[in-house]
């Protein structure tokens, strides 16, 4: 007669091995535990006071409206997953291609340059101030009538005495005036996007002469 030798096994190991085949969500586990409380409180219920169909139905109502409010988060989580991968797909296909964001630098190659503003209206009066690094003018423009909306702009690298200015980083002011008001003009500045980084708070664009920017600071893409 063969003897079939058997090994006990610690119920806590069987319990850890096991674990992911029990596991139940949040949701059901509501579920279980609303319903042993229903079931032990129409048990122990008094015969002279029973529940009446009216506290039954509430308590199950409770219990479908926070089954429903647990299967939305649920949604709006997966939904939110869902949001943040298409903009980092998004924000990767720009890697490469210029933009244009809030900022104040113009960077100047070889007298090309780009940058621009954003007006909450119209302006019949639009002066642009560019400085060098030591915050001394090189450069006025008057450009008149500039529609609201972005408007983007370009500086030919030459200086108020008519010299060519030398490859660099420059910074620029506005002053926008519709009649005798004066607009509040953003200031835009234009750059590669050389990276993107993905966080808590969406993807962010690593700009040229701009910096770390959102997705929604880009105004113009090239």
């Amino acid at each position: 007669m063969t003897t079939v030798q058997t090994n006990a096994v610690d119920p806590s190991l069987l319990a850890t091995m096991n674990s992911g085949s029990v596991a139940k969500s949040t949701t059901q586990e509501a579920q279980d535990r609303f319903m042993t409380l229903l079931v032990t409180q129409m048990k122990n219920q008094d015969p002279l006071n029973p529940m009446d169909n009216a506290q039954v139905t509430s308590q199950l109502a409770q219990l479908s409206t926070v089954t429903g409010i647990d299967k939305l988060n649920a949604t709006v989580t997966a939904l939110n997953a869902s949001f943040q991968t298409s903009q980092n797909l998004q924000a990767a296909s720009m890697i490469g291609h210029g933009v244009i964001a809030p900022g104040n630098a113009i960077g100047l190659t070889d007298g090309k340059s780009i940058f621009g503003v954003e007006l909450p209206q119209s302006a019949d009066k639009l002066q642009v101030s560019i400085k060098d690094a030591a915050g001394t003018i090189v450069r006025t423009m008057d450009l008149g009538l500039t529609p609201a909306g972005v408007s983007t702009m370009s500086w030919d690298g030459k200086t108020d005495s008519g010299a060519t200015a030398v490859n660099g980083v420059y910074q620029f002011e506005v002053s926008a005036n519709a009649a005798d008001k004066k607009l509040d003009a953003t200031l835009l500045s234009f750059g590669l996007v050389s990276s993107i980084t993905s966080g808590t708070q969406g993807a962010k664009l690593s700009v040229a002469n701009i910096g770390d920017i959102g997705m929604t600071d880009v105004r113009q893409i090239y």
